[in-house]
């Protein structure tokens, strides 16, 4: 086993520990759990996230012990990276990792949960949401922000971004943080793509390229087009791999 944790929350580590042992019977879930499992727990007056990542085949459970790093250590090294650079996330906490002869078996990425915060998603799907358009523009400046710093956040889908309103003001944590690229020259059409996966709604693409294009000198139309043929080709990418399942449960039978 291998226990990483903050030293701010190292009075908390036997808690942690009989969380983990009890985690597939305790806790509250958040989300849906399809992939990966996020349950809250409560320690002393703190809410805490566990993130248990999916079980992986027996190839890349050999590759997370020696050759790179797990999701979990992942997530918490670039949520202290984020910070340091200062941008925002909910406070990482620490990470555990299980390993056998062969491999990493699982692991869990701990975090503080936010509280009274709302999805980024919300904002996009609701068109009479308060403040729709100015939060659609801060989440523009906030992704050129990290582009300046050569950090591509490639989940960059509207549920990983949490909205928490404080003093008036409206700030942005990232979650789900295990994949990133980072880049010492970012190219303009790189950027652009990192928006793939967001929305192929044309009015908040023309807000975003708008507020993108003011923010680096990129003309505006060139941003849409471009974020066009970004999501258009993440389109096209699910719908080949939605039909390679459904052949495959077919084939199945």
């Amino acid at each position: 086993m291998n226990f990483i944790l903050a030293d701010t929350y190292s009075r908390y580590k036997n808690d942690f520990l009989k969380i983990i042992d009890n985690f597939k019977t305790s806790g509250i879930l958040v989300g849906h759990g399809n992939r990966n499992t996020v349950k809250r727990f409560h320690i002393a007056d703190v809410e805490f996230n566990f993130k248990s990542f999916k079980q992986h085949n027996v190839i890349n459970r050999h590759v997370y012990k020696y050759y790179r790093k797990s999701k979990a250590r992942r997530s918490f090294e670039y949520a202290n990276l984020l910070l340091s650079k200062n941008f925002h996330t909910p406070s990482p906490v620490g990470y555990v990792e299980f390993f056998d002869f062969w491999g990493l078996t699982s692991s869990y990425y701990i975090s503080e949960q936010l509280e009274n915060c709302f999805p980024l998603s919300d904002v996009l799907y609701d068109h009479q949401f308060e403040d729709r358009e100015f939060l659609i523009r801060k989440y523009a400046e906030l992704i050129f922000h990290l582009h300046e710093s050569g950090i591509e956040f490639i989940d960059n889908a509207s549920g990983n971004f949490l909205i928490k309103k404080e003093n008036d003001c409206y700030q942005f944590y990232l979650v789900d943080l295990n994949r990133m690229n980072f880049h010492t020259v970012y190219e303009n059409d790189q950027r652009l793509s990192n928006f793939s996966r967001l929305t192929s709604e044309q009015e908040i693409i023309a807000i975003i390229s708008d507020e993108y294009a003011k923010l680096s000198g990129i003309p505006a139309q060139y941003c849409v087009d471009k974020i066009n043929e970004a999501s258009e080709s993440t389109q096209r990418q699910r719908r080949l791999k939605q039909k390679l399942k459904f052949y495959k449960y077919f084939l199945k039978k």
